[in-house]
């Protein structure tokens, strides 16, 4: 660990929440979600690593970060997550350059559909496939082992609501989001079984939703109810909370943002 980097660490552990001081990653963390999710966990005094393959949007949100809360780390790391090897080398120097992993917030979305069943374009599957599965698949076999080494390690996945009630058009939307969602609870029971008779020190859990809404969203339809949606600040709220829980408390459990179905 850099002599920049130990200094980080030290000034982000001075208070007493449970993420100050933290190492978070945040795949995905150029959208409006990322953006929320950045400016909340520097908020809370957490060391913020930001990665999307847009590094263009990335830098902006990074800025975003360390502009609003003077003296937070956030830093952005442009990362190819459809490449395991790349995952793997993002999580070993995150850790190597901060001495620790404490969290991975997987933000990667994308969403494609049809009017009817019949009308689903497989082409669909294959495009979600890659950004709500393999990225899925990479962040938490680079990410597991340094996440067990944390003392308050926690993998969250934000899924959505209709995995478990898919509707017609949504059939590659809500399968992929469905097998997400397997992949992140067969961590969890890894994290179960590394933690024995104690129960897991780490924790992998889901955060769903119905869908997002923010501020640009409104200000384009401003006669939308949006009824059922999260504010992406609410999302945000919700992410930094599962580290004040104890880990048995979450591990392996989908956490509702939404009425469930």
């Amino acid at each position: 660990m850099s002599a920049r980097s130990k200094e980080a660490v030290a000034m982000n552990a001075n208070g007493n929440g449970a993420l100050e001081g933290a190492v978070i990653a945040v795949a995905g963390a150029a959208g409006p979600a990322g953006r929320a999710t950045l400016l909340r966990l520097a908020e809370a005094g957490a060391i913020v690593v930001a990665s999307d393959a847009d590094p263009t949007r990335l830098a902006e949100a990074v800025d975003a970060a360390r502009y609003a809360h003077g003296g937070a780390t956030v830093t952005g790391d442009t990362v190819d997550l459809l490449d395991l090897a790349a995952a793997r080398a993002w999580a070993d120097k995150t850790e190597k350059e901060f001495g620790r992993i404490d969290g991975l917030v997987h933000l990667v979305g994308g969403w494609r559909g049809s009017a009817t069943f019949a009308e689903t374009d497989l082409a669909d599957w294959d495009l979600l496939e890659k950004l709500l599965i393999r990225t899925v698949q990479h962040t938490s076999l680079a990410f597991q082992a340094g996440l067990q080494r944390s003392d308050r390690g926690r993998y969250l996945l934000i899924s959505a609501a209709g995995a478990s009630k898919p509707t017609e058009g949504n059939a590659a939307y809500s399968a992929s989001k469905a097998a997400a969602e397997a992949w992140t609870l067969a961590l969890a029971d890894a994290f179960r079984k590394a933690g024995g008779d104690e129960g897991p020190k780490t924790a992998a859990a889901i955060l769903i939703v119905k869908a997002l809404v923010h501020d640009a969203m409104r200000a384009e339809r401003p006669n939308a109810k949006f009824a059922g949606f999260t504010d992406v600040k609410e999302l945000a709220d919700a992410i930094a909370g599962v580290w004040e829980r104890p880990a048995p408390e979450v591990n392996g459990k989908r956490l509702w943002l939404t009425p469930q179905p």
